[in-house]
């Protein structure tokens, strides 16, 4: 805040944001609109001038907006993608001043106090901020007052400047509805016939009060600066990025690994006070000749121990051409996850441990950067009775191991394979069989147990139902589990005990 200077807020409207996203991208001159699903119907979200000036609205029906105008191009909206580009905005929009904050979904919002004389006066700053958003493909309307509820009602419904030190004479013609006020409140106030911020500011404060409350009184003093307004700037992102310029170029693979070490040593830093670990690093190796060598490492779980990920970047530099030398070492990790300093030792940190260590962790990092991480699976127990869904295979670097047991009524076998037929009748098990070449005989059975299909889900292997399966040992010492199918009477192999 500088002292002795009126406060002077900047709102800068986008009302096309999402479609102005993706028209820059992709430009049409066809009217377009992106469409959201709302309460089961598509609905126009976003729309271009075309698309207004045909009629169209947002909310409207796709279905009735298509009979008003068949020529719409349309495509889906994305919330997530529109939130990062009004990031991006807020980024730029520092250039102007560095307090600079999110307003909304389609808004950001500037405190230049003391900051526009650096762009030769609020008339120039403001003109300057159109022409930059001109270019750039975005519809952009602005508001400047005394305070941020000034601004942001100038922005949406006059946009203009209103004078320092008396906002009443911009912000008094307009609706109330500029107060940032609910629906059923608006529509109050103008059947009282306070359709303007003036009339309201003219009327008497202790009717207006014991009807609708402090709220509407208080929204009136932001709007004209007499109740302060906070402007609360968008924190930035940790950077992980670090950077090593060298005075003599290297070539070396031991150099190139202590400059990489002095790296990791920073980064690791850096993760730590975040409480984050790497997940994917990636080292650019700067050349001599403008080139550059890239090196990716992407990790099987978190991690921020230099000691452990500097050994894993030795195969990747090795590969590298250094060409005539090496001049710019720079080390980013590129995806980042949550990872919570955890006691090391005693009983809490006994009980909570996982099964798997570091080690398998760091072998699970040197074997994925040959054959890829998603290469390298494990088993994981699923909830289902049936013998081949008992399980799911999943990337090791990308799930956690189980901790709580396979759950299984009854033994299963370590070997399980398609049913296999044999020969035989009757629901009792065979006393002879041939299987796979084999003579066997029963020596001992156990069973039934019966298990049914799972009905609410399509699985061609169990169309013929139920299935009766029984532990046989056979007199030459192999453990099979065969099943009996009542429905189409029929004797299968399907899993072998060790």
């Amino acid at each position: 805040m500088f002292f002795g200077q009126t406060r002077r807020i900047v709102s800068m409207w986008f009302p096309r944001l999402p479609s102005d996203r993706v028209l820059r991208a992709r430009p049409v001159e066809a009217p377009f609109a992106l469409v959201q699903t709302q309460a089961n119907a598509e609905r126009l979200f976003c729309l271009n001038p075309r698309a207004e000036a045909e009629g169209l609205h947002r909310g409207m029906a796709l279905a009735d907006a298509r009979i008003y105008c068949p020529a719409l191009l349309t495509a889906p909206a994305d919330p997530g993608r529109d939130g990062r580009f009004l990031a991006a905005l807020r980024r730029w929009a520092t250039r102007y001043c560095p307090w600079v904050g999110i307003d909304g979904a389609d808004g950001l919002v500037l405190d230049v106090t003391g900051a526009t004389h650096l762009h030769g006066g609020e008339a120039m700053m403001l003109a300057d901020m159109r022409a930059r958003a001109a270019r750039a493909g975005l519809a952009l309307r602005l508001g400047l007052a005394d305070s941020r509820g000034g601004a942001w009602a100038l922005a949406r419904f006059g946009e203009g400047v209103a004078p320092a030190g008396d906002p009443l004479a911009a912000l008094g013609p307009l609706p109330v509805a500029a107060l940032q006020l609910e629906p059923e409140v608006v529509t109050a106030l103008q059947r009282l016939g306070l359709r303007t911020i003036g009339d309201l500011a003219a009327s008497p404060r202790p009717p207006l009060t014991r009807r609708f409350g402090p709220a509407l009184l208080a929204r009136l003093d932001q709007a004209l600066g007499a109740m302060p307004e906070p402007v609360t700037p968008t924190a930035e992102p940790p950077h992980y990025g670090i950077r090593l310029s060298l005075p003599e170029p290297i070539g070396l693979t031991e150099d190139v690994m202590a400059g990489t070490e002095r790296l990791l040593e920073r980064l690791c830093a850096r993760l730590l006070a975040q409480e984050t670990g790497a997940r994917v690093l990636e080292l650019s190796l700067r050349r001599v000749d403008g080139g550059a060598a890239r090196v990716e490492l992407r990790l099987a779980s978190p991690m921020r121990e230099a000691g452990r990920i500097l050994p894993l970047f030795r195969r990747g530099v090795e590969a590298a051409e250094a060409g005539f030398g090496i001049d710019q070492l720079r080390l980013e990790a590129v995806v980042v996850e949550d990872l919570p300093v955890q006691q090391l030792g005693g009983p809490v940190a006994a009980r909570g441990a996982a099964p798997e260590g570091p080690a398998l962790d760091d072998l699970v990092t040197r074997i994925g950067t040959r054959i890829g991480l998603e290469n390298i699976r494990r088993l994981l127990p699923a909830d289902s009775h049936i013998p081949e869904r008992a399980f799911l295979v999943a990337p090791a670097a990308f799930s956690a191991p189980a901790t709580g047991g396979w759950p299984s009524p009854r033994p299963r076998p370590l070997r399980l394979f398609p049913p296999e037929p044999i020969a035989a009748q009757g629901p009792r098990p065979p006393r002879r069989f041939r299987w796979r070449a084999l003579q066997l005989a029963t020596a001992r059975a156990t069973g039934p147990e019966r298990i049914a299909p799972e009905w609410w889900l399509p699985d061609d292997a169990w169309r013929h139902g139920t299935r009766d399966y029984w532990h046989i040992e056979t007199r030459e010492g192999r453990r099979l589990w065969l099943f009996h199918t009542p429905q189409a009477p029929g004797w299968f192999v399907h899993g072998e005990f060790p």
